[in-house]
């Protein structure tokens, strides 16, 4: 079937077994909905609210996963395993406690990554293009941003003693990531060679220096992810790729500047360094394992030298930080989700939410929901749509078929996929449509058609789900404001918002 190329791609990502609630075929008789409703009433009604301090926490966001993404990686996740995807359940579906999120940033409708990752961990919201800062800093100004900073979750975390650690699939520098440790009025400067004049006559300075510079607490135990690139001089090639260079102006090695603050550290950059590294070591770490972003999940075992997965980093992250005596405060993205998206490439977005809900799972496998609250949403959405009248099991990558395998034409003719884009790269200039009936639709470099041509597909505006388990999980119901959730963080964990 047209599902074949990606189930072979896709199958190194999925850990054996699934969710202890998932069909394991679709249902077959009439009683079977019923009976499987009471079962799951009496499951939520034997879960009790739990007011106890989280003496952890660990926040996944999943950077552009809206609702129909998660959704369609459900049916794929599914699929893959063989069993009815309509029905499956995903590790975060199985979260007792969920939300709707308002996603809408201070000066925009749709939000871009900085203000939405800025309300997550700093409990405001500010405007498109900002990190860290509040709603008063003028975008891409440096001179008037000084008095303008809001303090996040892993400072303060950081400040008041506990193990803190970041996570991340994108570029360490990326917007999310950034806003745990990060201040900055432009999301793009990532490096000094981005800052503009104003922002170097004004004092700005660039991400990856205010990382390596950071000064709460001891430190970060755990920072991983990718952008190389972003910490070494243009004049220095990388390790893994000889004709990449970094991408400083300024001839600083901030690789080296963070060895030298922390000598009792460990740097790595590749699968190799990583597996050697002891889950139970002590003293920082820092992996940078692309000089970009790191590989999307379909093509991680492709290229370079090789690199961990989120389940393997989240799972690597939580040993060296649980033993802490005060406990810990951990940041994961699964932050390609959002580029695949943007390119149009549904099966690689897929692929990726279903390697996030891996590392999901692999904490809730490593803590106790007793003492550990686990939050799980998107910082925004992306426009992905699921539409047509596909059979059940209808591959979730293919084209719309009926339940004799028959396709189901649109208007003018041609077969549609189930999985469409309002915009991006798949759309053509002049609205015709090509046919494809002969395209294999599951082929990971498939861009799903769209409506409105764009180079990149759009954002989306509506809300997002938010999950949660361990102690106050229960405030995350409703639909509420997207930097709430920082303010149900710091009750559950008694960390102080009072700056440190």
């Amino acid at each position: 079937m047209m599902l074949k190329a990606l189930a072979l791609s896709l199958a190194a990502t999925l850990v054996g077994g699934t969710s202890s609630f998932a069909q394991t075929a679709p249902v077959d008789d009439g009683s079977s909905y019923y009976r499987a409703a009471q079962a799951d009433l009496t499951h939520r009604l034997s879960v009790k609210q739990n007011v106890k301090k989280a003496r952890n926490v660990i926040m996944f966001v999943g950077d552009g996963m809206g609702t129909s993404t998660t959704t369609a990686a459900r049916i794929l996740a599914g699929q893959m395993r063989g069993v009815d995807g309509e029905s499956y359940v995903l590790t975060m579906d199985g979260l007792p406690y969920t939300g709707l999120v308002k996603t809408y940033a201070h000066d925009s409708q749709v939000a871009d990554s900085a203000p939405t990752a800025t309300a997550l961990l700093a409990g405001v919201k500010t405007r498109n293009g900002v990190i860290g800062l509040d709603h008063r800093a003028t975008p891409s100004l440096c001179k008037d941003a000084a008095d303008k900073n809001v303090v996040s979750l892993i400072e303060l975390a950081e400040a008041q003693g506990r193990a803190t650690g970041i996570v991340t699939t994108t570029r360490i520098t990326h917007a999310t990531p950034a806003a745990g440790y990060a201040h900055t009025p432009e999301r793009d400067w990532e490096d000094d060679s981005e800052l503009t004049d104003e922002a170097k006559a004004s004092g700005c300075v660039d991400i990856a220096r205010q990382l390596v510079e950071w000064n709460f607490g001891d430190g970060m135990e755990v920072v991983l992810g990718g952008g190389r690139r972003n910490f070494m001089p243009n004049t220095s090639a990388d390790p893994e790729y000889a004709t990449v260079k970094g991408k400083r102006k300024d001839g600083r090695d901030l690789i080296k500047a963070w060895q030298k603050r922390y000598k009792r550290g460990s740097y790595v950059w590749d699968a190799k360094g990583f597996a050697a590294l002891d889950p139970k070591g002590q003293g920082p770490v820092l992996g940078l394992f692309e000089p970009d972003h790191m590989q999307y999940e379909l093509d991680r075992a492709k290229t370079g030298s090789g690199e961990p997965s989120l389940a393997e980093m989240t799972r690597f992250a939580i040993s060296r930080v649980q033993s802490h005596p005060n406990g810990f405060v951990l940041l994961v993205e699964g932050g390609r989700i959002d580029h695949a998206h943007h390119a149009g490439q549904a099966g690689r977005a897929l692929a990726d939410t279903v390697a996030f809900d891996d590392a999901v799972r692999a904490a809730l496998s490593m803590v106790d929901p007793e003492e550990t609250l686990i939050i799980v949403t998107a910082d925004h959405s992306h426009g992905l749509t699921i539409s047509g009248y596909p059979a059940r099991n209808n591959p979730i990558l293919d084209i719309v078929k009926d339940g004799d395998g028959k396709v189901m034409p649109a208007g003018d003719g041609k077969p549609y996929t189930t999985l469409t884009y309002a915009t991006g790269p798949g759309a053509k200039p002049d609205g015709a449509r090509d046919d494809i009936s002969e395209v294999h639709t599951d082929d990971p470099d498939y861009r799903q058609q769209a409506l409105i041509p764009a180079r990149s597909a759009a954002h989306a505006g509506e809300d997002v789900a938010v999950r949660a388990v361990g102690p106050f999980a229960h405030l995350l119901q409703g639909t509420i404001e997207q930097n709430l959730i920082f303010h149900v963080i710091l009750h559950a964990s008694q960390i102080t918002a009072k700056n440190p």
